[in-house]
């Protein structure tokens, strides 16, 4: 009977560290989607609230530079789409994408 106990206690103890490994398993995974979330999701989310915030500050008479890399002065804008003048040629006015927009310069006010 001493032998068959001594056999129950060594199962008990594997069963033991099986579940303390499946434990640690858990936590692990957990511990890896939180820094893929930190290191992949948040900073994404926050470059969409900039250029939201960026996008919706746009005025009339803004300088701009478009995601092609040609400057511009905003003529018109409308819920998606913005009206470009580029260069001194009045006649040069382009309708595009607001989100074709990556930087904005205001004009000073002197």
């Amino acid at each position: 009977m001493g032998i068959l106990l001594t056999t129950q206690d060594a199962a008990a103890q594997q069963a033991g560290t099986a579940a303390g490994g499946g434990l640690f398993m858990v936590i692990y995974i957990v511990v890896i989607v939180a820094a893929m979330y930190f290191i992949m999701v948040r900073p994404q989310k926050k470059e969409q609230k900039r250029v939201a915030a960026m996008l919706a500050e746009l005025a009339v008479g803004d300088a701009v530079l478009t995601s092609s890399g040609f400057y511009g002065t905003l003529i018109d804008i409308t819920d998606d789409t913005v009206i470009v003048e580029f260069g001194n040629n009045k006649n040069c006015r382009i309708p595009m994408q607001k989100s074709a927009i990556v930087q904005i310069e205001k004009p000073d006010a002197e």
